[in-house]
């Protein structure tokens, strides 16, 4: 199993995040190594302070309006190696090591696996 290895952020950059109305900024989700793009979701204050310190991410759910730790059913947590805010500070993305089958609720690695223009 991954170990968890927290990112020291500072409150200056943490509060440097610029939120949506709704209080959310989106967070890309990188594979360390590949390079692979696996999923965007939203992070809010909260739970980017809390996927920083723990070293896992950590998201908000706009569906069930409650705070997501990735993995905890499925066991395919994210396991956060460097964490960047953008030129904007207003998207996040996490390069990660991925643990369990994929960061994709259908069961795939990525959730980018449909591509326009492909035929079926």
């Amino acid at each position: 199993m991954p170990i968890a290895t927290p990112i020291a952020a500072t409150d200056d950059e943490l509060a440097l995040v610029a939120y949506d109305e709704r209080g959310l900024a989106p967070a890309i989700v990188q594979e360390q190594g590949s390079g692979k793009v696996l999923m965007m979701a939203w992070v809010n204050a909260e739970t980017l302070r809390e996927s920083l310190a723990s070293g896992r991410t950590v998201f908000w759910s706009r569906s069930r309006q409650e705070v997501w730790r990735k993995g905890d059913t499925s066991g395919d947590r994210q396991w956060i190696r460097e964490a960047y805010y953008d030129c904007d500070s207003d998207v996040v993305l996490f390069v990660v090591e991925q643990e369990g089958g994929g960061a994709c609720h259908t069961g795939a690695h990525s959730c980018f696996y449909r591509a326009f223009g492909a035929s079926e």
